[in-house]
């Protein structure tokens, strides 16, 4: 059991990576590369959206979401960009060049954002 875990766990390693180097691809859709930068940051960045300490919420980014959302990734995708960046990904997770510092970035932009936009709604709320 624990050897199919492995394996699941290097898969999805692996087909994320081969998601960020497939949203750079010119022949990919606007709204599939958005998509995919967020999925891919999600997935590398040691920082979660929602902290695992949080009772059933905490893991369930970890299991449904990420799988989830690479599903829907790579329905998204062109399978002829998806074939390279497999190929592409493999070959790095070989070398290991496979890393996750833009994930930080963007995960720590998401919730810059997100805090922006909620202190303005509270702003908009009170000054009513």
């Amino acid at each position: 059991m624990l050897n199919y875990l492995r394996k699941k766990a290097r898969y999805l390693k692996i087909e994320s990576y081969a998601l960020y180097l497939a949203y750079r691809d010119p022949r990919v859709p606007c709204y599939a590369k958005v998509f995919s930068a967020f999925i891919v940051a999600h997935t590398f960045s040691p920082i979660d959206l929602i902290p695992d300490f949080i009772p059933i919420l905490g893991y369930l980014d970890d299991l449904i979401i990420t799988p989830l959302g690479i599903f829907l990734a790579l329905k998204m995708i062109p399978e002829e960009v998806m074939v390279q960046a497999r190929r592409e990904a493999n070959v790095a997770e070989l070398e290991g060049r496979i890393q996750s510092r833009a994930g930080i970035v963007i995960v720590i932009t998401l919730w810059i954002i997100g805090a922006v936009v909620l202190a303005l709604l509270i702003y908009n709320y009170v000054k009513k």
